[in-house]
């Protein structure tokens, strides 16, 4: 299957100027100024088929943003090349936009003071969407967010969660190909999050949508998407799938153990001395431990556990994604240095 996205060797800079402090700094720079490359994004590449949905995650600073504009053709790159659907954004724009929808968390595509239906009544007429299409879309939307309540309320007076909600729609009226979400969640509370992944889920699911995902709460990130990239420094660190991402980090797994009789850890150390298992230092009924699923198995782990001692209760659990990501980054760095 032809990727619906092409990414080939993006690379964009800025040129920027540092200043001198004070007057007679300000006067020696109209003059001499100091000029600077930095480099946003450096030759970032990747493939993305029609359908899938895929997290863009990285630190502030990192690129996501700039790669986002490139994208979506609100800025034209300093080098490399990309194909959104066969178009190149930043040169056929009109015709592009009509391709695409997008959502930032921190910005609104709604206007202010008018009534919701009024906002979606003016986008209709902007991306010529016919009556039949219009009525089905608001429909589906009705359905997945129940945006009817407030249909007919200003902008300015819906709270956070439905404005997304009501933004969500917006941008996929039109019945974009491609969707780019950036922080889509953001300040949004537990229920309006998963209100937001619900539907995510479902759009990709009726309407074959692809999705991409920047976001900071990598909480969407693993309920969304299958496959992540990482970007530090302008440069792509890792493109695969969530597991993958787990075992490049030795797929840790955190055991907790509730015990009917207190012992130390340096007692559970000598139980489970031939395998490999950290514990953290304590005494009492509650103990926990960590291993590497490349190293050994859960349920070696547990046999020892149970044989050696009286368990009341034990759990096993991945760590968050964001210790992953965090881990990622610090190999990274510890590389670089």
């Amino acid at each position: 299957m032809e990727p619906i996205i092409q990414v080939r060797d993006l690379t964009r800079d800025y040129k920027l100027i540092r200043k001198r402090e004070g007057v007679k700094g300000g006067l020696i720079d109209l003059f001499r100024p100091r000029r600077k490359i930095l480099r946003a994004v450096d030759q970032v590449s990747f493939d993305i088929q029609p359908g899938e949905m895929v997290g863009y995650i990285g630190a502030n600073g990192a690129g996501k943003s700039t790669t986002i504009k490139m994208l979506t053709g609100i800025l034209t790159p300093t080098s490399g090349q990309v194909t959104v659907g066969g178009l190149v954004p930043w040169r056929q724009r009109q015709q592009y936009t009509r391709n695409i929808g997008a959502v930032f968390g921190q910005r609104t595509q709604l206007w202010w003071d008018l009534a919701v239906v009024e906002s979606f009544g003016l986008l209709k007429k902007i991306y010529e969407v016919d009556d039949d299409a219009y009525r089905r879309q608001m429909g589906t939307f009705n359905d997945l967010l129940g945006i009817d309540e407030f249909l007919h309320q200003p902008v300015r007076k819906l709270s956070l969660g439905q404005r997304m909600r009501c933004d969500l729609a917006a941008a996929l009226l039109h019945e974009p190909r491609v969707l780019f979400l950036d922080e889509p969640t953001i300040g949004l509370d537990v229920v309006g999050k998963e209100n937001v992944r619900k539907f995510l889920h479902e759009i990709r699911d009726q309407q074959g949508v692809t999705v991409i995902l920047t976001t900071h709460d990598l909480g969407d990130i693993e309920k969304l998407c299958r496959r992540v990239i990482i970007i530090d420094k302008g440069k792509v660190h890792f493109d695969g799938e969530l597991d993958t991402l787990r075992n490049r980090t030795g797929n840790p797994v955190r055991l907790t153990l509730e015990l009917r009789e207190p012992v130390s850890s340096a007692t559970l150390k000598e139980m489970t001395g031939n395998l490999p298992v950290s514990w953290q230092a304590g005494e009492g009924l509650r103990h926990q431990g960590e291993f590497h699923r490349r190293e050994v198995t859960g349920a070696e782990v547990i046999k020892v556990i149970v044989n050696a001692c009286k368990v009341s209760e034990l759990h096993l659990a991945e760590p968050a994604i964001e210790e992953i990501v965090a881990r990622i980054y610090r190999d990274v760095q510890e590389g670089e240095s």
